[in-house]
């Protein structure tokens, strides 16, 4: 499949996305998460490790894997202290990755990591630092900004028209789930479904805060409101099209050029995620939990990486205009 090709598959994939996230975003939603998700997380932290993480050492990402069992250890035996912990080493696992993607002399990356950590101090007596770090930053802005600026990475290093169109499609859809609210659309909300979503809640209230869509009284009323279905389509839109933006590029990533033995593990694992989220889908959520967050620290680098590279093409297309 070559680039251009690439390019208008996803921007199908984005408007088919969307538009089944208007009907069944929950629905949809529990089945992204379920489903594509664990080989998702397999399959992209397999290709980090190929890529050495993005990262000058060597054996950096063992500070990202630490930071992320230190912060899934507060979250399920937590103390009086420990919300609190939980912004801080995500925040921390961010920032590290800084020092890890620009600098190999650890005189200077120790330099960069105390003033993370004074940062970070400095930063949790910031309003709404909790909402945007803990919740925000490894759901929404992972699977949606980060996508984002992905794509737009790719598109600028092409200088592909395609590439222009998808990145736009992408902005222009999740416009359009804020700005057309047809009532009929409204649909019961299964008691399954609920059940199922219940530990992601919390990040729906805060969207809609966020959002200024509404005051809830109750948090079941994510499910029967106006603003409720509003930011679950969104939502729902977001995570279904990160996972098939990053399985539709296999020729180019080529994630799945692994050992056989490899493979046939991670399609062990993924099948048995699968199983564990149709007997219990929080059960699944629990098990799965580290590795759902695994990915999201060890993507970091990446994150950066893309950063800089759309600065530096940005640069040197107004440097060609020039």
């Amino acid at each position: 499949m070559n680039s251009s090709t690439l390019h208008h598959v996803n921007t199908g994939l984005i408007i088919v996305s969307c538009v089944i996230a208007f009907f069944v975003p929950f629905e949809l939603f529990l089945f992204s998460y379920g489903v594509l998700g664990p080989l998702h997380y397999l399959t992209e932290i397999g290709w980090l490790h190929k890529k050495n993480y993005f990262t000058k050492g060597k054996y950096d990402f063992l500070i990202l894997v630490a930071t992320c069992v230190l912060m899934v250890y507060f979250n399920f035996f937590p103390t009086k202290k420990s919300t609190g912990y939980l912004p801080d080493l995500i925040a921390f696992g961010l920032l590290s990755s800084v020092a890890f993607v620009f600098m190999k002399d650890w005189l200077y990356r120790a330099a960069v990591l105390i003033l993370a950590v004074i940062s970070i101090s400095y930063l949790n007596n910031a309003n709404n630092y909790f909402t945007w770090i803990a919740i925000f930053l490894p759901t929404i802005i992972h699977v949606f900004v980060f996508t984002w600026l992905f794509m737009l990475y790719g598109t600028l290093k092409e200088r592909s028209l395609p590439g222009i169109v998808s990145v736009v499609v992408l902005i222009v859809c999740a416009f359009a789930i804020f700005m057309i609210q047809p009532q009929g659309l409204f649909y019961q909300v299964s008691e399954f479904s609920q059940r199922s979503y219940t530990l992601f809640a919390e990040l729906n209230v805060r969207l809609i805060q966020f959002f200024n869509l509404g005051e809830l009284t109750d948090v079941d009323q994510v499910y029967t409101t106006n603003a409720g279905f509003v930011i679950m389509r969104f939502i729902a839109f977001a995570y279904t099209y990160h996972y098939l933006n990053w399985f539709s590029k296999t020729s180019v990533i080529k994630w799945h050029q692994v050992p056989k033995k490899t493979l046939i593990a991670t399609l062990v694992i993924w099948l048995l995620s699968i199983a564990i989220y149709a007997y219990d889908y929080n059960k699944g959520l629990k098990v799965l939990f580290f590795l759902s967050f695994l990915h999201v620290f060890l993507e970091f680098p990446l994150n950066i990486t893309s950063f800089m590279g759309i600065g530096k093409e940005l640069s040197s297309l107004g440097k060609s205009k020039a």
